[in-house]
């Protein structure tokens, strides 16, 4: 049975996925093309039996029975198994270019039906085919790999790659499909949910990929887990799995299970590129916009500062913000954040009526702009017991120059004494312009396009034309890298090198940036295709949580961004990057973007308390970063405040600022 074309656009830019029933199996279309359907073995797919901490003992079964209700097809069958007999049903229809399904399973045996598994499984044939989870695996993490304490795949057949639903900031699974010299999409997308009769205390749906001989399956099971060649095991400390056993179900006579979900099959016309279609489906079938019931900005932001002061020292010697509450060290970049507020308070002064907040700016940038300089840059950490700079981090110091270029620039609007900066990024732009632009340069990681951005805006504040080359050159040479996602963007997180959000955003900036300058079409492509790599870390929905500190603060999840593919925990990250996804939504004229970017910002000022001061992990999954001896039922839910490094109070006013500079009424 063939059902009439959809004429919806996903996005405005591909055409809606179809679908049709053929030979009782149910195909998802992209036009002509059936790029996943059911499993031939049957459309529905249940274990009666739990053996070696697997699901064991499947049944299958296929439709007898074919109706419509409405938009609707339905799809009726029965699997006489277990013991007994369970009733099945589906019904499919088109809805906003995705093809929505609902499954039904109800047990009609006399008897309990113990040790149960069920399941949504969808085949997508191809010669090769590479998975994208949000927040968990990216083309097999190939970089995450090395260390040994990611989520990995190959591709071989029998692989199973199966986490648990509330992992999953974006809940689908995303292939890109390799069909001779085509590529093609297609995901499962979930309304994730615990599921009922769970044996496992806080069971869920989990979702997954399971790679087969010349086909992947798009599979959910109702608990079950493996990664990393191994069954029944969860990535719930930060250097290895965990057992997660007996995640099975118990079904009482007449029990009703139901499940949602929705598939999704497109074209792709650029390698690296079919996981960005499902990125605007999961924010459009979420709307993660609600904004209300999160704290306002200008309280969050008056929070802040509060909190900041407490953290200022100032002597004959230096005058800095002071990374650790208990810890005698200043940084600039990444979790110090120094230099941030030299910026963000020339902004914010008006709105926080504290007449000394712009001798905060003065002194802050004077004292940073003496950090020490060596052969491939400047020191960013400074000893305020030694009274000495030390360490050499790119990271840090491509953040710091481009929150200095940023201070820069609003300092000469205000009349400041900018000389000092000035000078100082200057002997940094050609340090680094200089190192770029050799031959030799080839950065382990995306660690470096941290440069990109303030080197851009270095070539415009000073003029200088050998700056935007060398601009240029590090964005050229991270597109080439990871635009076909062969290396996805990693290395951003210094504690953990592996996939993350934040080598997607430092590239993200980078990028946009430079399209900022340019008006490039190709750099705005790769500007979209970095931010939707770490839009793939941002929750855009509510995870129900069980007792704990998150429920204590009736804490939401919407907004909210996961660390990386090795530390799968929730941060408040997502503070510093909302503007750059407010920005990209003006410039594409995308209100869910920009409304994104707002429930970002707002989101990560929850757990705020009244001091000011939060802290770094939200334990939003099964997931610790204090590692193993902590038990699974005490994971999900936790909130550890004690890690509270100064980007956790800097990185809400950076984002304020800029927010305000983007015609954001941040006072309002």
């Amino acid at each position: 049975m063939r059902l009439r074309p959809s004429v919806l656009l996903i996005a405005g830019l591909l055409p809606a996925a179809d679908f049709r029933i053929a030979n009782n199996r149910v195909q998802v279309l992209a036009g002509a093309e059936v790029v996943a359907e059911s499993p031939a073995e049957g459309l529905w797919s249940v274990s009666c039996a739990w053996r070696d901490g697997w699901p064991a003992d499947w049944h299958h079964a296929s439709p007898t029975q074919t109706l419509t209700a409405g938009e609707w097809t339905i799809l009726k069958g029965e699997l006489s198994a277990c013991g007994g007999t369970l009733q099945l049903e589906d019904a499919y229809r088109l809805e906003n270019g995705l093809v929505r399904g609902l499954r039904r399973f109800t047990w009609k045996g006399k008897q309990p039906l113990s040790q149960a598994t069920l399941s949504v499984r969808f085949m997508a044939p191809s010669e090769s085919a590479q998975p994208v989870l949000p927040g968990i695996l990216y083309f097999g993490n190939p970089s995450g790999a090395r260390s040994g304490r990611t989520p990995v795949s190959t591709g071989r057949p029998g692989e199973e790659s199966i986490y648990e639903e509330h992992r999953y900031p974006m809940p689908f699974a995303s292939l890109e499909l390799q069909r001779g010299a085509k590529l093609w999409g297609a995901s499962l997308h979930t309304i994730p949910s615990p599921v009922p009769y769970a044996n496992l205390h806080d069971q869920w749906w989990s979702l997954g990929v399971i790679a087969q001989q010349g086909a992947t399956e798009l599979t959910a099971l109702s608990g079950p887990c493996a990664s990393n060649g191994k069954r029944s095991v969860i990535k719930a400390a930060q250097r290895s799995f965990v057992p997660y056993d007996n995640a099975y179900l118990n079904l009482p006579p007449n029990a009703v299970v139901e499940k949602s979900f929705y598939l999704e099959a497109f074209p792709v016309t650029q390698p690296g590129s079919a996981f960005q279609t499902s990125v605007r489906s999961s924010i459009a079938l979420f709307k993660p916009f609600y904004a209300e019931d999160l704290p306002a900005i200008p309280e969050i932001v008056r929070a802040k500062y509060r909190y900041a002061l407490t953290r200022w020292r100032e002597t004959s010697d230096y005058a800095i913000f002071q990374k650790y509450v208990d810890r005698t060290q200043g940084v600039m970049g990444w979790t110090g954040q120094a230099e941030a507020l030299g910026y963000a308070l020339q902004i914010l002064a008006p709105g926080l009526n504290d007449s000394k907040a712009l001798t905060y700016v003065q002194k802050s940038l004077d004292f940073l702009s003496t950090a020490q300089f060596y052969d491939a840059g400047f020191h960013t950490w400074y000893d305020l017991s030694k009274k000495q700079w030390h360490s050499q981090e790119f990271l840090n110091q491509g953040q710091a120059m481009l929150t200095i270029a940023r201070a820069i620039a609003a300092g000469r609007t205000r009349g400041l004494k900018t000389a000092r900066w000035e000078e100082f990024l200057k002997h940094a732009a050609d340090v680094h312009s200089a190192r770029i632009l050799d031959s030799n340069w080839h950065p382990r990681s995306t660690n470096e396009a941290s440069l990109i951005a303030p080197l851009i805006k270095a070539s415009v504040l000073f003029s200088n034309p050998r700056y935007r080359q060398a601009g240029r050159a590090a964005a050229r040479h991270y597109a080439q890298r990871h635009f076909n996602m062969s290396e996805p963007y990693w290395g951003g997180t210094s504690d953990a090198s592996c996939e993350d959000k934040e080598g997607a955003a430092l590239a993200f900036a980078g990028f946009l940036e430079l399209y900022e300058l340019t008006r490039s079409p190709e750099h705005l492509r790769w500007t979209r295709h970095a931010a939707d790599v770490m839009l793939t870390y941002t929750y855009v929905w509510d995870v129900p949580e069980p007792a704990g500190r998150l429920t204590d603060h009736r804490a939401r999840t919407r907004g909210g961004t996961s660390v990386s593919v090795q530390n799968q925990h929730l941060d408040v990250w997502g503070a510093l990057t909302a503007p750059d996804v407010y920005r990209l939504g003006q410039i594409d004229n995308r209100a869910d973007l920009r409304q994104l970017a707002l429930v970002m910002y707002r989101s990560a000022g929850q757990i705020i308390d009244p001091h000011g001061s939060q802290g770094e992990q939200l334990q939003q999954t099964n997931y610790a970063q204090l590692g193993r001896d902590v038990a699974i039922t005490e994971m999900r839910g936790g909130y550890h405040e004690a890690w509270t490094v100064f980007w956790i109070t800097a990185h809400f006013l950076n984002g304020a600022a800029r927010f305000s500079e983007l015609g954001v009424p941040i006072w309002k």
